[in-house]
C-alpha cells in the first residue's frame, strides 16, 4: 500500500487481552538467560484454561501446522460475545456481539469491525445442527449452528459460515467469549472507570425491595418500573455496572450503534486500568486475569496451537487500533419481511468488508472517513 494512502490518525489503545500477550512476550525473553523451561509451563499454565475445538461443519480434525506458517501476512479473527448461562449448547444462545478483526499484513495497524446483531442475511444450512437455512437476524446464527447438543462449536462455526457467504471472508481463527466470563475478567483486574453520557435503563438488570441491583431476565423493549437506571457521569464502576452499560441499547438514540460505541469504550478503559494499576507486571494479577477469561474462552485456532495462536497476537499490541462502524453508523433499511424489525446493509458496508477479504481497508478509510469510529473517552 502506498505510503500516501496509508491512515494517519491518533493511536487508539489496544484491547487489555492483546497487551497481556506483549507481556508474555517479555518473559520468553528471559529465555536467554535460560530460562526456557520456566516461561513455556508458566505461559502454558496461563492459556491451559482455554477450551479450543473445531468450527468447520464437518467436525473433521484440523491439519496442525505451525504458527510461524499460518500467521503470516493479514490475520482476520471472528470475535463473538456470548449471553450464556445455561451451557454452551443451549438452544436460545444468540451471538450479542459479532465483531470482525482484521490486521493488515504488515502488522501495524488492526481493525474492528461490529457487525449489527439485527442485520437480516441469508443463513445457511448447518447438517451437524439439523438446521435448513432461512432468512434471519445474523445474530441466530449461532442459536441454529448450536441446536442438537452441537454447542459453542456449531454456534461459531455456521456464524462464521454466514459472514463468509455475506463477504467471501475467510477467518484464521474464531474466539467466543460468554459475559459472564468476561465480568470475571473486569472483576480480576478491580473494576474500570467508565462514562455514561445519559441515563440509561437496563434491559437486564433490576432494583430490588432493597435498592440493589439484581439480575433480571428480560426480553421487553421498553424500561419495567424499577429497571435499573445506569445514571449520567463518570465513575469507577464494578465489573457487572460497566458490563450491563456497554451492552444496551434500547431507548439509546443510536441505538447498536451506541451499544457498538460503549462497548470500545470498555475495551479501552480495561486497557487503561490494565497498565495504569500496573497489572502487566505484576504475575500474580496477570495470572489471576488469565485464570478469569480462560475458564470463558472458547477458540478455533484453525490448526494452529493454542499457546502459538495466542503469543502470535503479541503484534496486536503495537498496531494502531482503528475501531469502525457498518452503514456509516446510521440505520440501514432491512431488504427483507422477517415478521420482526430488522437491518439491512448499505452498498459502503459491503464495500468495507470486501476491503478486510483484500488487506486495503486503509485505503477504504481515506476514501470513507465516515465509517471510522473514535471511542467515547
Amino acid at each position: 500500500m502506498a505510503e500516501s494512502r496509508r491512515v494517519r490518525k491518533t493511536k487508539v489503545k489496544s484491547p487489555v487481552w492483546a497487551r497481556l500477550v506483549v507481556t508474555l512476550g517479555l518473559l520468553v525473553g528471559l529465555a536467554g538467560f535460560g530460562g526456557m523451561a520456566m516461561v513455556g509451563k508458566y505461559f502454558g499454565d496461563l492459556t491451559g484454561g482455554i477450551e479450543t475445538g473445531t468450527t468447520s461443519e464437518s467436525g473433521a480434525p484440523v491439519e496442525k501446522v505451525s504458527a510461524g506458517k499460518a500467521l503470516k501476512g493479514p490475520i482476520t479473527l471472528l470475535l463473538l460475545g456470548i449471553d450464556h448461562r445455561e451451557g454452551w449448547a443451549a438452544n436460545d444462545a444468540r451471538a450479542d456481539t459479532i465483531i470482525i478483526l482484521h490486521i493488515s499484513a504488515d502488522h501495524d495497524q488492526a481493525y474492528l469491525i461490529s457487525l449489527p446483531r439485527d442485520l437480516a442475511v441469508p443463513i445457511p444450512a448447518w447438517s451437524k445442527s439439523g438446521f435448513k437455512g432461512s432468512i434471519m437476524k445474523i445474530n441466530a446464527a449461532y442459536e441454529k449452528g448450536a441446536q442438537r447438543g452441537v454447542g459453542w462449536q456449531g454456534g461459531a462455526g455456521l456464524t462464521e459460515k454466514t459472514i463468509k457467504q455475506l463477504a467471501g471472508i475467510t477467518f484464521n481463527g474464531v474466539v467466543v467469549i460468554d459475559f459472564s466470563g468476561f465480568k470475571n475478567v473486569i472483576t480480576a483486574m478491580g473494576g474500570v472507570h467508565m462514562c455514561v453520557e445519559k441515563n440509561t435503563w437496563s434491559s437486564h438488570y433490576i432494583k430490588n425491595s432493597k435498592g440493589q441491583p439484581e439480575y433480571y431476565s428480560y426480553k421487553g423493549e421498553k424500561p419495567l418500573p424499577n429497571s435499573w437506571i445506569h445514571q449520567k457521569g463518570c465513575r469507577d464502576m464494578a465489573a457487572w455496572e460497566a458490563l450491563d452499560y456497554s451492552r444496551q441499547r434500547y431507548g439509546l438514540p443510536n441505538s447498536d450503534y451506541d451499544r457498538q460505541k460503549h462497548q470500545q469504550q470498555l475495551l479501552k478503559s480495561m486497557a487503561k486500568k490494565a497498565t495504569s494499576a500496573g497489572v502487566l507486571t505484576n504475575p500474580g494479577k496477570l495470572s489471576e486475569i488469565f485464570k478469569a477469561a480462560g475458564s470463558s474462552l472458547k477458540m478455533d485456532t484453525k490448526g494452529v496451537p493454542r499457546d502459538d495462536f495466542v503469543f502470535s497476537l503479541k503484534s496486536l499490541a503495537a498496531a494502531d487500533l482503528i475501531t469502525l462502524k457498518t452503514n456509516g453508523g446510521h440505520f440501514a433499511e432491512c431488504a427483507y419481511d422477517i415478521g420482526s424489525s430488522c437491518e439491512g446493509i448499505t452498498q459502503g458496508t459491503k464495500d468495507m468488508l470486501a476491503a478486510v477479504k483484500t488487506d486495503t481497508l486503509g485505503d477504504f478509510i481515506t476514501d470513507n472517513p465516515e465509517y471510522l469510529s473514535i471511542p467515547a473517552a
